[in-house]
């Protein structure tokens, strides 16, 4: 440096570096001795809640699923990795090849991998360290029962949003409550429905084989608590496995009883009979005769014409509703107010949203008397059940008010909510609604049926050792194509009420363009009589002529008990379904349940060792 700079100015330097110095010596040691902060929890990971039975049976609950994603240019051996991927992805090895290959960003090379499928591909790409594969965890559902009660029940999207049925409807309920403090989050809570998923079994077995017996495009099915309207048994066919939802069409998702809205026809002429007589416009006793046809011209010379199948002759309303009679439904029709008989049909629930829990419901149509479609034969053709379009819902609905001395109750899916500890957050009760008809009006359209289902048109449906109450309709349904109505597609359909003395099943079954026979009273009816049969005997309703067995009182159950799942799989041979469903809450398992009854089967077998994320598969009769 000799002089060139001033020694004052190295001195200045070196005291500034010793103050930095000492500066970075303080701050270390401040962090070296400050007190450990302890490590935030993780937030908690809140499950869906579960969807029940009304016993508790598990029809919905969560589990996870797996999307594989490909990062394209991370792949190192493209070849080898879809040789040794191809196996386990079920998958072909060249169509690997040629995704990787022609991907210019991230994809997915294999989406909804079950906890099995997930941890076999794990393995592989740990064990052989293939680089560019990722999983991305998403939220599932798994329906331990497949097909059962499916349009009701409804799927979940890949976002955790349900998107059909009480999946859907119900998402604010089922899904977790998350905020910021994890405190105040709350897992999903779980809804029980009204349905009894035994009897639910047992009925979509009976509308699988009238569908196949009639080669029908479709079958309704709907039984309901006539008292409170909880609603026991919901099938809509042909239906779809949920586990497999993403394979299926849209007429097999369908809930063709909440949104299909249909002329019903003569079925509807209970609910007509019932305003005439409840309005006073007719009598019980009042004769009206039937030729043939009802046939009569308006006062702007429009001419009206209804033909009936029969040459009736002189009926009663009993005896009408008995066989069916268009003439002289359309007769009694010219008694009343139009604007009075499609205001009681409206107060029926026609035209309106039942309000179940469940989406899209339809509202049907009911013309009013001021619609540019009205005219002087809407009256008496709405009367014979033509002319008005309704849901299977708002049939059972209207149905309520005859099996409750006139007032009709609201129908609901929904049993009760709780928490994941098995607190009650609802439970519902019955809601009843203002009074439409006279008790008495109630009482003589349930005897008019009953006369249905003994000698008239319904007599197929009889049970004989238990009052029944029944009214069939066969309606022609629209023809789409060329207009009008068509000359081949039928819709058959029947509604029954029992027992007759004191209702407790409203039960109202739909079978759309049957192949050959085609006449409710042929080809419903019958089902209506088996489908009750099976109700009543499930229920225990008391048969006439029924033994009485004198009994102490005391009852031993079996405790059986579940083999526990420990290192293998136990042998779970003849175990009962009711001890299985508890194996549906394990979240490190995936449980695969087919069929009612007891285990005739599993896979795999005995002795099997566990394995994390393993499917395990019970058969069962």
């Amino acid at each position: 440096m000799k002089g060139f700079i001033p020694k004052n100015r190295f001195i200045v330097f070196f005291v500034l570096v010793g103050i930095v110095v000492i500066y970075i010596i303080a701050v270390y040691a401040f962090l070296a001795f400050r007190p450990i902060n302890q490590i935030s929890p993780e937030s908690k990971e809140f499950t869906r809640g579960t969807i029940a039975d009304r016993n508790g049976r598990p029809l919905a609950v969560s589990t996870n699923f797996y999307h594989l994603s490909v990062t394209p240019d991370a792949v190192v051996d493209v070849i080898k990795a879809a040789e040794l991927l191809a196996p386990v992805l079920e998958m072909d090895a060249l169509q690997i090849v040629q995704e990787i290959q022609d991907a210019k960003r991230v994809f997915y090379l294999k989406k909804h991998l079950d906890e099995n499928q997930y941890d076999r591909v794990k393995r592989v790409i740990s064990s052989e360290n293939l680089s560019g594969f990722r999983f991305d965890k998403i939220p599932g559902r798994l329906y331990p029962e497949n097909d059962l009660a499916a349009q009701l029940l409804g799927f979940m999207g890949d976002d955790g949003e349900g998107l059909a049925g009480i999946e859907y409807s119900m998402q604010s309920t089922l899904a977790p409550q998350l905020s910021t403090d994890v405190e105040s989050s709350r897992p999903g809570l779980n809804v029980y429905l009204t349905i009894d998923a035994n009897l639910q079994y047992k009925l979509e077995k009976i509308a699988q084989e009238a569908m196949d017996t009639t080669q029908a495009e479709s079958v309704m099915m709907v039984a309901a608590d006539a008292k409170s309207g909880e609603i026991l048994s919901y099938i809509s066919l042909p239906s779809v496995n949920l586990n497999e939802y993403r394979t299926s069409t849209v007429d097999e998702r369908q809930d063709r009883p909440a949104v299909i809205a249909y002329e019903p026809g003569s079925v509807f002429k209970i609910f007509s009979v019932a305003t005439f007589i409840d309005a006073g416009v007719i009598d019980e006793d009042d004769i009206f005769v039937c030729d043939g046809k009802f046939e009569v011209k308006s006062s702007n010379g429009e001419l009206i014409r209804i033909t009936c199948l029969e040459h009736h002759g002189a009926l009663t309303a009993r005896e009408a509703l008995q066989y069916s009679c268009n003439d002289a439904l359309a007769q009694m029709s010219s008694n009343i107010n139009a604007d009075y008989f499609i205001a009681k049909l409206r107060q029926l629930g026609f035209g309106s949203k039942t309000g179940v829990e469940l989406p899209s419901e339809t509202t049907g149509i009911v013309k009013s008397t001021t619609d540019k479609l009205w005219s002087a034969r809407s009256k008496p053709t709405i009367s014979i059940g033509q002319e008005i379009s309704v849901s299977a819902l708002q049939m059972v609905q209207a149905t309520t008010a005859l099996a409750n001395d006139g007032v009709p109750v609201k129908l609901s899916f929904i049993s009760r909510v709780t928490d994941q500890n098995d607190n009650t957050v609802y439970s519902r009760t019955p809601i009843y609604g203002e009074r439409v008809f006279k008790s008495s009006t109630a009482d003589y359209l349930l005897s008019c049926m009953e006369s249905t289902a003994k000698s008239g048109t319904g007599h197929r449906a009889a049970l004989g050792d238990i009052s029944i109450g029944v009214k069939t309709g066969t309606a022609q349904m629209a023809d789409i194509e060329h207009g009008g109505y068509s000359e081949t597609d039928f819709l058959s359909n029947c509604v029954a009420v029992f027992p007759i003395e004191d209702p407790k099943i409203i039960l109202y079954i739909v079978i759309t363009k049957a192949q050959g026979e085609t006449y409710a009273g042929r080809i419903v009816a019958p089902v209506v009589g088996d489908v009750a049969d099976v109700i009543i005997d499930h229920m225990g309703l008391s048969r006439e002529g029924a033994a009485t067995l004198a009994h102490s009182g005391r009852v031993s159950v079996s405790t059986g008990q579940l083999p526990e799942i420990d290192t293998y799989l136990p042998n779970y041979l003849g175990v009962p379904k009711r001890l299985l469903t508890n194996l549906l809450l394990r979240t490190d398992l995936n449980i695969k349940i087919t069929g009612d009854g007891y285990v005739v089967a599993q896979n795999p077998p005995a002795g099997t060792p566990i394995t994390e994320g393993m499917t395990i598969e019970f058969y069962l009769e």
